[in-house]
């Protein structure tokens, strides 16, 4: 690799750009489309060619992708700092 270039993004790139839903407001179509971060934002023309789409919030976008873990096993209810268990 020469000194002070950057190398090409690697083999499967596409498939892990992060993908986005938009509706179109003309048609009330939903669709994705799998763009970089720094484009998330720019416009997107539906598959029947309308532009006036709005980019749409997504549940793997508000929790991070990942499922929610299961609470701990055993134990008994209660809340606070120690579970119950031990506050006054």
């Amino acid at each position: 690799m020469a000194i002070g270039r950057r190398p090409g993004p690697p083999a499967g790139y596409a498939a892990r750009m992060p993908r986005y839903e938009y509706r179109c407001k003309a048609c009330g179509d939903t669709f994705e489309l799998n763009r970089p971060m720094a484009e998330s934002g720019a416009p997107a023309t539906c598959p029947e060619g309308h532009a006036d789409t709005v980019k749409l919030l997504s549940t793997v976008a508000v929790t991070g992708g990942a499922a929610p873990s299961a609470p701990p096993s055993g134990g008994g209810g209660g809340g606070g700092c120690c579970g119950g268990g031990c506050c006054g």
